[in-house]
Parts: C-alpha cells; structure tokens; sequence
C-alpha cells in the first residue's frame, strides 16, 4: 500500500504503511465491538460535536458577566433548549430518561440562599450536584473553622444541571477553581467550569467550556505559569482514547495530548485502552502519570460489563509524548496516582481497585528496555477488593498516605515513609461511621483529613449507583498521622427540601491563617 496521506484539521499526515495497517484493524475491531443501535447514537452524537465544532470556530465561552474570551481549541455552547418561565419546570421535571444521551432540559431556578458575613481561616469549597439532578449545580463554600463549622457561606451556582460534578482543583494562585462535569456530555453541555475565588468568601462562576477531542473531565493539576492540566477520561463520545488536556491561565484548552500529529503516541492510545483518570505532575523533573481507570460509556446502559484497565502513561512534559505505557497485571481500574513528595527516585503510588491494592510507579527505572515500572507496595484485604472506587491522597513530607475503599465503607492509613516496610494505621476490621467514601483530602495544617461519602449516581441509565451517606467527615489525625472521626456536614440534610439534596463529591481546601503564606490544597 505504500504511504497513505490522512487530513486532519488542515493538516497532511504522512503514514507508513504499517501505520496505516494498525489503524485499520484497530478501526475494524471497533466497528465490529459496537452494536448497531450504539453505532447509530455514536454517528448522532459525533455529527453533533461536528457540528459545534463548525459553530464554535467563532464561538466565546460562556461567561457569567458576558465577556468575550476566545478559545483557541476549546468549545462553550449555549443550552440547546433555552430556559422558558412556566415551560422549564414540568419540561424538567417529566423528561424520561433516555439511553445514553439524555434531553438537554433547562436546570429549575435556584431557591433563595443567604449569604453569611463569616470571615473564617479556613475554608472549604465543595463541588456539588443538585440531589434531584435538575436543580443547578453549585459550589459550596463552607466554613471549616472550628468555631463556625459547617456555616454555608456563599453558594454559586453554573448555569446547567445534571453535571454529576466531579474532580475540582485550584490554580496555583489560588484566584480559580475549576470543577469538571463527569456527565456533561450526556446533556451536551459544557463540561469544565470556572470559578473565580479572587474573594475566597464570594466565588463567582467565570466561564464553562468543553474540549473538541476528548469529554468526562477527572483529575486536574495547576501549572506554576496559570492553566492547568487535566485528565478527559473519555473521547468526545465518551469511548477510549481520552485526552490530556492542558489550558492557558485563563482557562483556554490550548491542547488536547497527544495530539494527532504525534503519531507513535497517538497509535499507542489508539492500540491499548487509554482511559486517564489519575494524574500526578513533577515539573522539575518534567514528567506526569496518568492512570487508567474504565471507558466511561461502558457504565452506561446498555453495557456488556465495565471495561476497566490496567495501565499508566508515562509523559514527557517536554514534548508531551507518551514515553512508555506501564503495566499493573490484572489490576481492574487504576483510578488514582500520585507523586510521593520529596522521594529520590520520583516514585509514586497508584491504586489497582480491582486488587485492592496499591502499587508504587518508578518512572526512572527500566525493565527489559522500557521506562517505568510498578511494584506492589500493599494488599488492603477483603473490604478494597472490587471496591468499585480508591482514591489517595498524600502528605507533603511523604510519609502517610490515605486510602478509600467506596464500596468497602472505609478509610486507610498507611505509614509510608519506608517503602520497604509500609505500616498499616487504622483498623482494617473496623465498622467505620461512614458510607460510600471517595474524595479524600488532608487539610493544608495536617491537623484534620477531609472524606467524602459519596462517589457516583448515574441514576436509571447507569450500572454505576454507589451508596452515598452525602456528608463531609472532618477526622483529626494525630501526630503519628492516626485518624479519629470528629464531626460532619449533612449535605443532604442542608440541601433536601431546596434541590432535592445534594451530591458533594469533591473539595479543595484554602487556610488563610497567615496571610503571607496562604494554602491552596
């Protein structure tokens, strides 16, 4: 067959033959793993996101004053049915739900809320879903004081529901939050939301965009210069490859790794699933890790079963290829990773949520002539396996990390700071106050760890509906980092006569009590 020439976004791509070869027996594969039906909603829903690509080439993100920002690669589209007073409300409220795609309905309007003149030190921001999934979502920023805990300060709504937010992250300023939608897509929403924090007390909702190549937005990481990166766990129809997104410090997706050009790194995601979920960043050594956890669509009705993976990709933060693709054998989802702070050799951990367990990820080592290599560092036992969900998180002396176990019903600790021997810390045998834990978090002080007790409800489309008790635990660690339960925040509760509840799965955390050195985690 010789060479064959490709066009994509104007641009010719020369491939070898064997290239060539390798992606027409991956597109064979997928055209024959799809069935008909699927084939027919993926073929709508790609002529869709042609077509807003065709609209979004002049197009401004949305943004909460109705300024113009234009955005090189990124797309913000406005609802496809607009809000209509005495329509929205039984039209929200009687849609059926479909499969997969879901009727783009207007969100209701937001209940009354008063805002509290409360000041505190810290401060919780939590990234949070309407109960009933037609109220808007919101950010909820909560006072994590001692003395005025729990107080709601401020809610901001994002002009859309139905997001099941999901991962949120600050920029290294601190003056930006930004708050993914995991279904977004389903709706055609935007899928990304900007929130700006330069008043820590009075967020306001900024702008919402949506990538061209890639949808479902989890782990987002802060670049030192503004922007951040950002794991799109899914492609634009929400099958593998996802993306590697990166922004510009206003928020703009300036690239969407690897890109097309790439052509070794984009045959391998084309070659093995390439799901990122996790994400962990160096910038002096100039490398990241992403963690593949499952294809997003395959948690959607009607599913031959949850297609998980096994893999990390290692990146060169220097020209974005993908260096090496590393292997946990039979690990069923690896849904986070993370750099150990302070380690000489770069390691970090990631978790096998099929295993329960988790592994430490030595970028720099080599096996059989290929970067990277994971190792087991501990077995959870019973209450990990199969969990559905692990998330980490990991203090910044690199000596504890903290596990969660959504289907499990429980928290881990790990002493860490010798690889060779990790040392567990809490009771694995212990019936633990809490249901469904997910996002975990230890405060800027490492006085307290922030657990969520809620991962995912998809709701009738779904196979992914995970027990939730919707509330934010504050634990307190001791100084050998033992955790004891302290006190919680009812989101549901708060929520439950308003928006039908409410849905927390994320939190970033902001101590302000110094003022010349204020904490963004």
């Amino acid at each position: 067959m010789g060479r064959m020439a490709m066009r994509i976004s104007r641009r010719t791509i020369n491939l070898t033959s064997q290239q060539s070869h390798q992606i027409t027996i991956y597109s064979y594969h997928l055209r024959n793993s799809i069935s008909t039906t699927m084939q027919g909603l993926l073929g709508f829903t790609l002529l869709g996101s042609f077509v807003s690509y065709l609209q979004g080439a002049a197009a401004s993100p949305a943004t909460a004053g109705g300024t113009e920002k234009r955005n090189p690669l990124g797309l913000s589209l406005p609802p496809l049915i607009p809000s209509i007073p005495g329509v929205t409300e039984p039209l929200a409220s009687n849609a059926p739900p479909l499969p997969i795609l879901q009727l783009p309905t207007p969100p209701l309007a937001s209940p009354p809320f008063t805002a509290s003149n409360i000041k505190p030190k810290k401060i919780g921001y939590f990234w949070t879903g309407a109960g009933d999934n037609l109220h808007k979502d919101f950010l909820a920023t909560v006072s994590l004081d001692d003395d005025t805990f729990g107080t709601f300060i401020q809610l901001t709504d994002v002009p859309t529901s139905g997001n099941s937010p999901h991962h949120l992250g600050a920029s290294y300023d601190g003056k930006t939050l930004i708050g993914g939608g995991l279904l977004s897509l389903l709706k055609t929403q935007d899928t990304a939301f900007y929130f700006d924090v330069s008043d820590p007390y009075r967020p306001k909702f900024d702008h919402s965009n949506r990538a061209i190549l890639s949808s479902i937005v989890d782990e987002i990481r802060a670049k030192p210069d503004g922007g951040f990166y950002i794991t799109y766990m899914g492609s634009a129809v929400g099958t593998s490859p996802g993306r590697l997104v990166e922004t510009d410090a206003r928020g703009n997706i300036i690239h969407e790794w690897p890109e097309v050009t790439d052509i070794p790194s984009t045959l391998n995601i084309l070659g093995q699933q390439f799901s990122p979920h996790g994400l962990t960043v160096d910038y002096d050594k100039q490398i990241a890790l992403t963690s593949d956890f499952v294809v997003p669509i395959t948690i959607l009705k009607p599913t031959l079963g949850i297609q998980k993976a096994d893999t990390l990709r290692l990146f060169d933060l220097r020209t974005h290829k993908i260096l090496s693709t590393i292997t946990i054998p039979g690990g069923q989802g690896i849904q986070d990773v993370k750099f150990i702070p302070n380690h000489p050799e770069t390691a970090a951990l990631a978790t096998a949520v099929g295993l329960g367990q988790v592994w430490v990820i030595y970028p720099f080592r080599t096996k059989n002539a290929k970067q990277g290599t994971a190792e087991l560092l501990f077995d959870f036992g019973p209450k990990a396996k199969n969990s559905l969900a692990i998330y980490s998180d990991i203090s910044d002396d690199g000596k504890l990390a903290y596990f969660t176990f959504t289907l499990g019903n429980h928290v881990a600790a790990l002493d860490i700071s010798d690889l060779s021997n990790p040392v567990r810390l809490d009771d694995p045998n212990e019936t633990q106050p809490i249901i469904g834990p997910h996002y975990v978090k230890i405060s800027p002080d490492k006085k307290n760890l922030l657990v969520l007790g809620y991962f995912v409800q998809a709701g009738d489309i779904s196979v992914v509906n995970t027990p939730g008790d919707y509330k934010a635990h504050w634990l307190d660690l001791d100084a050998n980092g033992k955790f004891s339960w302290n006190k919680t925040i009812d989101f549901e509760r708060e929520f439950a006569t308003t928006r039908g509840g409410a849905r927390p799965h994320s939190v970033v955390i902001y101590d302000l009590s110094d003022p010349a050195d204020p904490k963004y985690y």
